[in-house]
């Protein structure tokens, strides 16, 4: 095809993708994948129904595909940050490993005993139905990273289980393009015909060892494109340059071997970018920036990778084949499940874990697809059939996939959302003196989560119009720990001294310091005559008239930071998080993945204020504060603890 030709298919492909990101967004409101949404707007696209795209458009943008592959391969080996995954290291090898194993053997028995009846099938050598066995395994085994983290996020899941479940779906993926790379180069073989000797096993042990220093070349050279100083929209397109690139070598580096070398070379494109990928995320100074980079990628790649792959499906095919992929559907949940049960069985997992692990690792979607994909490049005699019909099981765990890992974190209790959440895992704070300003206060806490206790010494102040859900005000009949001992819980974190009289706070501050062990407190005092006494009670001062003296000076000297931090901002929010995840004990600042537009201000530990560096060991109980957009500080709270 002529360059006119290709820049006209290119732009009304173009066009498309806009109207199926439309689509994947309605989608969500179905409560259905994104993905599902691009899908399907590539099948109406596509040459079986609305005629928009065409066989041969589809084929002239194939390098659009295998853009994608790369990127969706970036992004997979993006997820590996081994730091992240310590402490649950045997979990996520038995699980990975058995359920590598019993997709292999259970899926690759039943595709052969199911040969008879798929269409492509049928007239291929018993080698040849071997081979599809062989390369059917790793499509199948393979999970979605993305999807995984969509819905851990979406649940607030934090806990051991949800840990294992998404390890095990990252080092999965990285383990699965491996292995493809190998059933790849027995596959051929054995559709060739040729013979398994020592030559051809140290031709795929060179393949693949090659494949792997090719990716460790492919992420220096993505290292030296991240430390320059050029700017990310140079950086992005350079960055899928080279992943095209990659393709594009590994193609022709076949293509040449084949007719100037008595054996046909392999290198296996996606091994060589997940590789670089987990080069860059593990070893080199630039992974906040990578997976930057990637984030704002994703979207757009995304919608032109699924969108080209519903365009592609042969609906035909489809139809001919839905007994036979509902069957492999099944049939991969039982396999899913035995993996999942004896590998829980070997790591010492809990028993209710083990019975409903296989329900963390049904959906599928871009790896998987991408390998489908990769196997109609490379077996042009498989091609579209063995796509379609690899694709339409994928499609269906898709769907289903979420409903199940859902389930699964509910039941084994790892879910945050606030009509899962504990009495005991919500932040208590007390608030004594009702006025405008505590109950302004109490509303802003109770926007962010927290419940609120709201307590006078006045019985007049007390309005029981302000007892709704988790904020409560209560007539306080007198300073005194046995008072308080009725009224406030025992997990209260946090408690504030509104009173009008200072020598009353002072008393109501030791007697929460001393008999309620509450050591964060936060008074308002009237004069600064007892300062001395609540600051050796570790009680942070707040004194009106000079608080806004700083405050002033603040908008003078750093504007900016104080309109994020005092007014209000909707784009950005300040918040304190104590660490509780035992994983992340030990840690340097700078192996703790954060969202790139968080930033840690302040670390407090045993009452003392550090101030962060990217080697600041991190603790059990320290107090980080963070700012940032909301969303991103929620999905760190969930990461590191409350």
């Amino acid at each position: 095809m002529d360059f006119a030709l290709l820049a006209v298919s290119l732009v009304s492909f173009l066009f498309i993708v806009l109207s199926a990101h439309r689509i994947g967004q309605l989608a969500t409101h179905l409560h259905l994948p994104l993905i599902t949404g691009y899908l399907v707007a590539g099948i109406l696209a596509g040459p079986f129904i609305f005629h928009f795209v065409g066989r041969a458009d589809i084929e002239s943008l194939r390098f659009l595909d295998e853009t994608a592959l790369a990127f969706i391969a970036f992004a997979a080996g993006s997820e590996m940050a081994l730091d992240e995954l310590r402490g649950r290291f045997r979990s996520i090898g038995w699980n990975t490993l058995m359920q590598i194993a019993s997709i292999y053997v259970i899926c690759g028995v039943a595709i052969l005993l199911l040969a008879d009846h798929i269409p492509f099938m049928r007239d291929l050598s018993p080698a040849g139905r071997i081979a599809v066995a062989l390369l059917s395994g790793p499509i199948l085994s393979a999970r979605s990273p993305s999807s995984a983290i969509a819905i851990i996020n979406e649940m607030r899941a934090r806990g051991p289980f949800t840990k294992t479940v998404l390890g095990v779906t990252v080092v999965k993926d990285v383990l699965i393009v491996v292995l493809f790379a190998l059933s790849t180069s027995i596959s051929a073989s054995l559709l060739t015909g040729r013979s398994f000797d020592l030559t051809f096993i140290v031709l795929v042990l060179f393949e693949l060892l090659a494949s792997i220093g090719l990716g460790l070349i492919a992420g220096r050279v993505l290292g030296f494109i991240l430390g320059t100083h050029w700017e990310d929209r140079l950086k992005l397109p350079v960055l899928l340059l080279i992943g095209y690139a990659v393709f594009a070598l590994s193609h022709e580096l076949q293509y040449w071997s084949q007719a100037n070398m008595p054996a046909e070379l392999h290198f296996e494109p996606l091994l060589i970018c997940l590789v670089a990928s987990f080069w860059l995320t593990n070893r080199s100074p630039y992974r906040s920036e990578f997976r930057h980079l990637l984030h704002e990628a994703r979207t757009p790649i995304f919608v032109v990778f699924f969108t080209l792959v519903g365009a592609s499906l042969n609906l035909g095919i489809v139809a001919t084949l839905l007994p036979i992929t509902l069957a492999l559907y099944i049939i991969r949940i039982v396999a899913l499940f035995i993996g999942a049960y004896l590998g829980g069985t070997a790591a010492g997992d809990p028993s209710n874990f083990k019975r409903i692990a296989w329900m963390g690792y049904i959906t599928q979607a871009g790896v998987a697809i991408g390998l489908s994909k990769e196997v109609a490049i490379a077996f042009p005699d498989l091609g579209v059939e063995f796509t379609t019909l690899l694709v339409a099981v994928i499609v269906v765990s898709e769907l289903t996939g979420p409903i199940f890992f859902k389930t699964a974190i509910r039941l084994v209790g790892e879910s945050h959302l606030p009509k899962d959440i504990k009495d005991d895992e919500i932040l208590d704070v007390v608030i004594v003196g009702i006025e405008n300003q505590s109950r302004q206060l109490a509303e802003r806490l109770l926007e962010h989560g927290w419940r609120v206790k709201l307590l006078d010494t006045d019985k007049t102040h007390v309005s029981s119009a302000g007892d709704n859900g988790h904020r409560k005000e209560q007539w306080l009949p007198q300073i005194s720990a046995q008072s308080l001992t009725q009224i406030i819980e025992p997990k209260t974190e946090v408690a504030v001294a509104l009173l009008p009289n200072d020598e009353n706070s002072l008393k109501l501050c030791r007697i929460l310091y001393e008999d309620f062990g509450i050591t964060r407190q936060i008074a308002r005092l009237h004069d600064y005559t007892l300062v001395d006494e609540f600051r050796e009670l570790g009680v942070h001062v707040l004194h009106p008239a000079n608080a806004m003296v700083h405050l002033l000076d603040h908008f003078v000297r750093a504007p900016q930071l104080v309109t994020m931090v005092f007014e209000d901002d909707p784009e950005h929010d300040v918040i304190q998080v104590t660490i509780t995840d035992p994983n992340v004990d030990g840690l340097h600042l700078r192996e703790l993945i954060l969202p790139d537009d968080v930033l840690v201000m302040a670390i407090g530990r045993r009452g003392h204020s550090i101030v962060p560096h990217g080697y600041t060991n991190l603790h059990l109980e320290d107090e980080l504060t963070l700012i940032g957009p909301t969303d991103s500080l929620e999905e760190v709270a969930l990461k590191l603890g409350y």
